[in-house]
């Protein structure tokens, strides 16, 4: 049966092109393309990067109409459906295709989720849809410079204060704490809190454990967001309050790696006290590693040629004990630099520097400063690379996106090992790309 079908086509087909006039086989007559409504051979590709992105951001439309005979010196007209706004698909701007059929289109910056498709020649793209995070921004109240000391229990809690923009009213906010030691793992330390109807949050936490503090504060996906928020990231330090019988503090706190340490206290019961020092880094047991004797006063004092690690130090006296004393090491970042700082929005650029220690394989950030200029907000990240027994180095390429005057730095973030720490901001000045058209503005989100 299936070879008497496939007969009875051919003796069609051919009795067709017999019959045929002469033109229509010289130039026979495409027929349109199912489903995009262009001519056959017609096809227009779109992709949208970065997929997930921060509220306020840019984003960059990229894509190629390929069809016979070649897509270059075509209309592209792009389409944005904004979540939360009534009235579907809205046309936002139109860019020519080069030659080669590419085209590029640079969308005002998205404020929530956002779904785009474009058009040419009748054919249009498929559906991509860009998530958005609202920007998150965190602080202590009164405000502490990060590195400072907290301290454990009910009498020692800290308020922190922030802001979530736009604002999205009863999402959850939960403040977490780094735990990992190698790559990033966060526990939440406090739940139940949410954003109020100015956009405001407010999380007061009592700290049990002693120890570093790498702090950030997270807003889960709810409303008109279906990605979180993730703040900037705080670093602090937790000690336990002080014994009276016998102190122990540091001469600076925190401290950048390789730099001398001198760690000094008093025992209450006068000179002459045998004092026994003890120090316990992330994985390794308590040890003791100096003694000395109380001088006048009571007074004593201990020197440390390099630190290295974040440590907990302790002091015994007898059958009395200090406090323990938490010991912040910072990263450092001892160059930073970018390749070119007049790019137009696309060029590929390249970030570089030298960060001591050398941990090979530790994550490093490209942060930008967000659009609220309230914060900064993770881009692109590298890893350390070998350089000699005290340094690392880094590289990160990174396409840049959008325009105007942009503001970046180079972040190491901390871990229980070494504490964090940022370059100085590496300033951009970005312009539109030369087939990319400004688009009209977005509508105005509803309240």
């Amino acid at each position: 049966m299936r070879l008497t079908k496939l007969s009875s086509v051919m003796v069609a087909v051919t009795a067709l092109l017999v019959t045929a006039p002469a033109g229509a086989l010289a130039a026979p007559k495409l027929p349109k393309h199912q489903g995009h409504g262009g001519p056959a051979g017609c096809r227009l590709s779109e992709s949208v990067d970065p997929h997930i992105v921060n509220s306020g951001d840019s984003v960059v439309l990229t894509g190629t109409l390929n069809c016979l005979g070649g897509g270059g010196g075509q209309t592209v007209t792009v389409f944005e459906r904004i979540a939360g706004v009534p009235g579907g698909f809205k046309n936002i701007g139109t860019t020519p295709t080069a030659a080669d059929g590419s085209y590029s289109f640079t969308p005002a910056p998205v404020i929530t989720d956002s779904t785009f498709y474009t058009r040419a020649v009748r054919a249009r793209s498929a559906n991509h849809t860009v998530r958005v995070a609202p920007q998150v921004t965190v602080a202590t109240s009164p405000p502490l410079p990060e590195g400072s000391q907290l301290f454990t229990g009910p009498a020692h809690k800290v308020t922190f204060k922030g802001s979530v923009n736009p604002i999205d009213r009863g999402a959850e906010v939960v403040l977490q704490r780094e735990t990992g030691g190698s790559t990033e793992e966060w526990g939440t330390i406090q739940r139940h809190d949410f954003v109020k109807a100015d956009g405001s949050f407010e999380i007061i936490h009592t700290f049990v454990v002693p120890g570093d503090a790498n702090l950030r504060a997270v807003v889960r996906p709810h409303g008109m967001f279906d990605a979180r928020g993730v703040s900037n990231m705080l670093t602090y330090e937790i000690s336990q309050t002080q014994n009276p019988n016998l102190t122990l503090e540091p001469s600076v706190d925190p401290v950048n790696f390789g730099s001398p340490l001198t760690l000094h206290g008093v025992v209450k019961a006068g000179p002459g006290q045998k004092v026994i020092l003890m120090a316990r880094s992330f994985g390794s047991p308590s040890t003791k590693i100096g003694e000395t004797t109380s001088g006048a006063g009571g007074a004593f004092e201990f020197k440390i040629a390099n630190e290295e690690k974040n440590t907990s130090y302790r002091v015994l006296s007898g059958t009395i004990g200090s406090a323990i004393l938490f010991e912040g090491v910072k990263w450092v970042v001892d160059s930073a630099t970018v390749s070119a700082t007049k790019v137009t929005s696309g060029q590929e650029v390249t970030f570089s520097g030298v960060v001591s220690p050398d941990r090979v394989g530790h994550f490093v950030y490209l942060e930008r400063k967000n659009a609220a200029g309230s914060g900064y907000h993770v881009v692109d990240l590298g890893t350390v690379s070998f350089s000699n027994a005290t340094t690392g180095t880094f590289t990160i390429k990174y396409p840049v996106i959008g325009s105007g005057m942009q503001q970046y730095r180079i972040h190491v973030p901390g871990d229980p090992i070494n504490q964090a720490t940022s370059s100085t901001p590496l300033i951009l000045e970005v312009t539109p790309a030369l087939s990319t058209l400004k688009p009209p503005l977005q509508p105005k989100l509803p309240d």
